[in-house]
């Protein structure tokens, strides 16, 4: 059985990618950090490895698809509030982001999303896990 995710995506320009990520509040765990590289803590389990482009290709044969023109994964990210998922977006449009739809409201599940800097799309949702009141 799996004990975390590591996923990994590759960035253009490494510096910008780790402030565009500090500015949404995440660190860094400097063991797994190199001038082609960064592990981004996401959560407890969960991290993101940035990878200069160049080092990413050294780990598939295939060519690496350019995010701002197609999309090769959706990272979604759930949160504790509808306020959090609201304050993440606009975190990440004020870092040099942007919104690459509206938000979704399904009552039970509430989400929004944003592109980071290399067009890859984040989809940070709220789900209310409360059970429904009779």
């Amino acid at each position: 059985m799996a004990t975390n995710i590591f996923v990994n995506l590759p960035v253009r320009d490494l510096a910008a990618s780790v402030k565009f990520f500090t500015h949404l509040g995440y660190s860094f765990n400097q063991q797994y950090t190199d001038d082609g590289a960064t592990c981004m803590i996401v959560a407890e389990n969960i991290f993101v490895m940035l990878l200069v482009e160049e080092r990413f290709k050294s780990f598939t044969p295939k060519p690496i698809c350019d995010a701002r023109t197609s999309t090769e994964v959706l990272v979604c990210l759930q949160v504790e509030s509808r306020e959090q998922v609201t304050s993440m977006v606009n975190q990440a449009i004020e870092a040099g982001g942007s919104a690459y739809k509206e938000p979704q409201d399904h009552g039970f599940m509430y989400g929004h999303g944003y592109q980071d800097l290399d067009g890859h799309l984040w989809e940070i949702i709220y789900m209310d896990t409360a059970p429904p009141q009779s």
